[in-house]
């Protein structure tokens, strides 16, 4: 209709009609061919969908990302500990089986141990029959390396007795404290074990030393020069060490 009225507005001859309403007809296909009718609804509900899709796609991706990296990291870490110069000896002439030992101790890992676990043959040691010196001044590499010595064993206190100090006591005094020096007039600090009441933190590359008295009865006279098994752990890191009974 409004085809025509402009065709009569302008006096057009029936020829140049015909062409404008084929130009028009072609110009109506065009439109439908470039930009078709859709259901305005399905059309959003599709763009939705796909976003959805895409986002969620980014997401568990970015997850897996930082769930992968942190098992890495987490795995690069390792709990580790090496023990140094454990040693049991055992009173050969007490028949109640009073026995000690000692040991070295060094977080050897990345993260941070607790040394909770001393078994001599599968039996537990409590902590308060552990003595530990962890301070690094006095558990010096020469101190650590040393060869442990005992000392006399104080059996109506449970105890070991005291090493003449090297110079000056590092310790409270007090049966909660054990000195031991290993060359008496050297140049080896004296440690100063004090009584354990819990497990010992060590952070990476930190050493201990502790002396620790066996459960009685345990070990007897009878087996000075034999074999047994001897177990630091820390967590579950941790080896048993067999070492040779000692009668000092």
């Amino acid at each position: 209709m409004i085809l025509m009225d402009y065709v009569k507005a302008n006096k057009l001859s029936q020829k140049k009609y015909i062409l404008l309403k084929i130009t028009q007809a072609s110009l109506h296909s065009y439109k439908n061919k470039m930009f078709p009718r859709t259901n305005n609804r399905k059309a959003i509900s599709t763009v939705l969908t796909t976003m959805i899709i895409l986002v969620a796609s980014v997401v568990l991706g970015t997850g897996v990302v930082i769930y992968g990296t942190s098992l890495f990291q987490t795995g690069a870490q390792q709990e580790a500990i090496t023990t140094q110069g454990v040693t049991i000896w055992v009173n050969g002439t007490d028949q109640n089986g009073v026995s000690w030992g000692a040991a070295g101790v060094r977080n050897s890992g990345d993260k941070l141990v607790s040394v909770d676990s001393i078994q001599i043959r599968g039996a537990s040691v409590p902590f308060t029959q552990w003595w530990v010196d962890k301070n690094q001044t006095r558990v010096s590499a020469d101190n650590y390396q040393s060869q442990y010595i005992m000392t006399k064993m104080q059996t109506s206190l449970n105890r070991l007795e005291n090493t003449s100090p090297n110079t000056t006591t590092p310790c409270p005094g007090g049966t909660n404290f054990l000195e031991i020096d290993f060359d008496k007039l050297g140049s080896k600090p004296t440690l100063c074990l004090n009584q354990a009441s819990g497990p010992i933190s060590l952070t990476p590359g930190q050493k201990m030393i502790v002396y620790f008295r066996v459960n009685p009865g345990l070990l007897a006279p009878v087996d000075s020069g034999s074999s047994t098994s001897v177990s630091i752990f820390a967590g579950k890191t941790g080896a048993p060490t067999s070492v040779t009974v000692g009668n000092p």
